[in-house]
C-alpha cells in the first residue's frame, strides 16, 4: 500500500523528527503492508505551531468560503472513494462492500452536512441589548480510533473547519493510511497550510504529547474509556475543553409484540458489522422469557447469513479484527462467557482459518447481567442474549452498566417503543429499526463520554461564546 513517509505540517509532507517506525499490518493474513513515521514530541510541536499560526486567518474567513472549501475536500474525497475503501479494507480487515458503502460513502455523506451548515450556522444572534457571538475554540487536538478511519476523521475535522477551528490529527496506529489519504484529499482541495496537520504515532507519545501542549484548546479524542480517562485528566489539569467519545455496552429490547424476527435478524446484523468493532454495537440483546427459546434459535439462524472470510471475497460479510492483540482480547471474553456459565450458540474461540485475525460470528444464550461478557465492551462479533421477566426488570439491565452509548428498543408500535427509549440512560436510541442520521447528536451517557459528534450540535462542540452588551 502507498504511504508518506512523513508529517502532513503547514500545508507539506515534511520528514519526520524521529526515525522510529511503525509496521501497518492486514489483519487477514498479518502481513505488513506499510510503514509510517513513529511522531514524536517534537513533531506533535511542530504541528500545533503551524495550527495556531493559521488560527487567525482561518477564523476570520467568512463562513461562506469555509463552506466552499469543505465542499471542495468532500469532492476530494470523492474523487479518492476507490482507493479509500481499498485502503480501509487493506489496514482495517473491512468487507470492502462494507468499506465502500458506511465507511466512506457515509463519512463523504458527513461532510456535505457540514458544507450546508458552515454556510447557514448562526454564529450571532441577538439577546435583549446583547450581541451573542459564537467564535471558534481555537487548535484543536483530534485524537481518532481505528474502527472507523476516516468516518471518525471527518466527524471532528469537517465541524472543527466549519467552525474556524485549526487542527492537528493523531489518527490511530494501526489505521494510519486512510488518514494520510485523507490529507491529501485535504491539500487537493486548497485548505489553506497550517489549517489541517497530521501526525502519525503511538498514543502514549504522540497522543500524549498533543492532548497535553499547551498550544491545544481543545481535546477531541474517540477511543476506549480507560484512555478517555487519562486525556480527560491530562486536559483537566491544562483547563482546556475536552470531547470524549468512548465505550459502549449497548441493549437491544424486543419488547413483547415487536415482530421478533425483524428484530433479532437486525440485532445480530448490527453486532456483525465491521466485526463488532463498533462503540455502538448493540452486544444485549433483551428478550421475554416466554419469547426466549425462539429469539436464540433466530439469532442462531441470522448468524449463518454473515460469513467469515477474506474481507475482498465475494460475499464476505466478517471480516478479520484489527490486530492480534484484539484477537487475543476477543477470544479470551468468549472463553470467560463459557468459564462463568454462558450458554454458546453459534461461533467460538477456535480460529476459522489458520491465518488472520479472525473470530467466528459468536452467540451465547442464558447470560446474565452479573457475567462478564454482559458488562465489558467486548469489541467483536460477540452477542449476549438475556431474558428479563418484564418491562422493569428490561430497564434494570439495560440501564445496569457502567455504559450509555447506543441502544434500541422494538415494540408493537412506535409510542410503546418511545415511551420505555425514554428512560434508557444512554446517548442515542433506534426505534423499531430506526435508520441512523447523519444530523443527529452521537454520544454517550455515564463512562461512554462527554460532548456530541454530528450535525449543528457536533459543530456547537467547536464554538465558545462571547457576548457584547450595547
Amino acid at each position: 500500500m502507498k504511504a508518506q513517509d512523513g508529517m502532513y505540517i503547514d500545508g507539506a509532507w515534511r520528514p519526520a523528527v524521529g526515525t522510529g517506525r511503525i509496521d501497518v499490518v492486514n489483519p487477514a493474513d498479518g502481513q505488513v503492508i506499510a510503514q509510517v513515521p513513529a511522531g514524536t514530541e517534537e513533531d506533535v510541536d511542530a504541528a500545533v505551531r503551524a495550527a495556531r499560526a493559521a488560527l487567525p486567518g482561518w477564523a476570520a474567513t467568512p463562513p461562506a468560503e469555509r463552506a466552499a472549501l469543505i465542499g471542495a475536500l468532500r469532492d476530494a474525497l470523492q474523487d479518492r472513494k476507490g482507493e479509500l475503501a481499498e485502503t480501509v479494507t487493506a489496514e482495517l480487515g473491512a468487507p470492502l462492500p462494507f468499506a465502500r458503502a458506511v465507511h466512506v460513502g457515509a463519512s463523504i455523506a458527513v461532510v456535505s452536512t457540514y458544507v450546508d451548515l458552515a454556510a447557514s450556522y448562526a454564529f450571532e444572534e441577538r439577546i435583549g441589548n446583547s450581541t451573542v457571538l459564537l467564535e471558534p475554540v481555537g487548535v484543536v487536538g483530534a485524537i481518532t480510533p481505528w474502527n472507523y478511519p476516516l468516518y471518525q476523521v471527518v466527524a471532528k475535522v469537517a465541524p472543527a473547519l466549519a467552525a474556524g477551528c485549526t487542527l492537528v490529527l493523531k489518527p490511530a496506529e494501526d489505521t494510519p493510511l486512510t488518514a494520510q489519504l485523507f490529507a491529501e484529499a485535504v491539500h487537493e482541495a486548497g485548505i489553506p497550510a497550517g489549517v489541517f496537520n497530521l501526525v502519525t504515532g503511538t498514543g502514549p507519545v504522540a497522543g500524549q504529547a498533543l492532548a497535553a501542549h499547551e498550544g491545544v484548546d481543545f481535546v477531541s479524542f474517540t477511543g476506549s474509556t480507560a484512555v478517555g480517562k487519562q486525556v480527560g485528566a491530562t486536559a483537566g489539569a491544562a483547563v482546556k475543553r475536552v470531547a470524549l467519545e468512548l465505550g459502549g455496552k449497548s441493549a437491544n429490547v424486543i419488547l413483547p409484540g415487536a415482530d421478533l424476527p425483524r428484530a433479532v435478524a437486525a440485532g445480530v446484523g448490527h453486532v456483525m458489522n465491521n466485526s463488532g468493532q463498533s462503540c455502538n454495537a448493540l452486544t444485549r440483546m433483551l428478550v421475554h422469557r416466554d419469547q426466549y427459546e425462539e429469539a436464540v434459535s433466530l439469532a442462531v439462524a441470522a448468524v449463518a447469513d454473515h460469513p467469515t472470510g477474506d474481507p475482498r471475497a465475494e460475499g464476505t460479510r466478517v471480516g478479520p479484527v484489527v490486530n492480534a492483540k484484539q484477537y487475543e482480547r476477543v477470544r479470551g471474553f468468549i472463553a470467560k462467557g463459557v468459564q462463568e456459565g454462558a450458554r454458546l450458540v453459534a461461533g467460538g474461540s477456535d480460529a476459522p482459518y489458520e491465518q488472520g485475525y479472525f473470530v467466528a460470528p459468536t452467540v451465547f444464550a442464558d447470560v446474565t447481567s452479573d457475567m462478564t461478557i454482559a458488562q465489558e465492551e467486548i469489541f467483536g462479533p460477540v452477542l449476549s442474549i438475556l431474558a428479563y421477566e418484564d418491562e422493569e426488570e428490561a430497564l434494570r439491565i439495560a440501564n445496569g452498566t457502567v455504559y450509555g452509548l447506543g441502544g434500541a428498543v422494538w415494540a408493537a408500535d412506535e409510542e410503546t417503543a418511545a415511551a420505555f427509549a425514554r428512560r434508557m440512560d444512554t446517548g442515542q436510541v433506534d426505534i423499531n429499526g430506526g435508520r441512523y442520521n447523519i444530523l443527529a447528536p452521537f454520544g454517550g451517557h455515564k463512562q461512554s463520554g462527554v460532548g456530541r459528534e454530528l450535525g449543528p450540535h457536533g459543530l456547537a462542540e467547536y464554538l465558545q461564546t462571547k457576548s457584547l452588551q450595547f
